[in-house]
């Protein structure tokens, strides 16, 4: 039996993010289930799923754009645990963060590596 793109899009999330991916959906219930509904399916279900970059490659893309973005703290606080579990060292993450600051700006990455900070201090709890 084919799984749906909800069903195929949680397990890759539960994957990657863990229990982080899962406290955002719980969030968005009694506000917006269909927009949680609409993260898993697209995102994960449609796009993470694809063959062409690893997940490692995606990571560094997605942490690189919310870095520049720079107004997606929480986002880029899940995306920076992400990317660690599926295999980017931290220094990786850094120099990701650090490469931002040419295209966004040094607030950006400041903002970005604060916040990558926060993570690294959360994770060793």
């Amino acid at each position: 039996m084919n799984k749906s793109r909800f069903e195929n899009g949680l397990e890759l999330l539960t994957s990657i993010d863990g229990e982080a991916g899962h406290k955002v959906l719980e969030s968005l219930q009694d506000i917006c289930p269909d927009l949680a509904k609409y993260t898993i399916e697209y995102p994960f279900g449609d796009i993470y799923a694809r063959s062409g970059l690893d997940l490692k490659s995606r990571e560094i893309a997605t942490v690189a754009a919310l870095t520049v973005l720079g107004n997606c703290v929480p986002q880029l606080k899940v995306h920076l645990n992400a990317a660690l579990n599926v295999g980017c060292c931290e220094d990786e993450i850094k120099e990701v963060i650090l490469q931002m600051s040419i295209y966004a700006g040094f607030p950006a990455a400041l903002n970005g590596m604060f916040a990558f900070k926060e993570v690294l201090v959360e994770r060793a709890v």
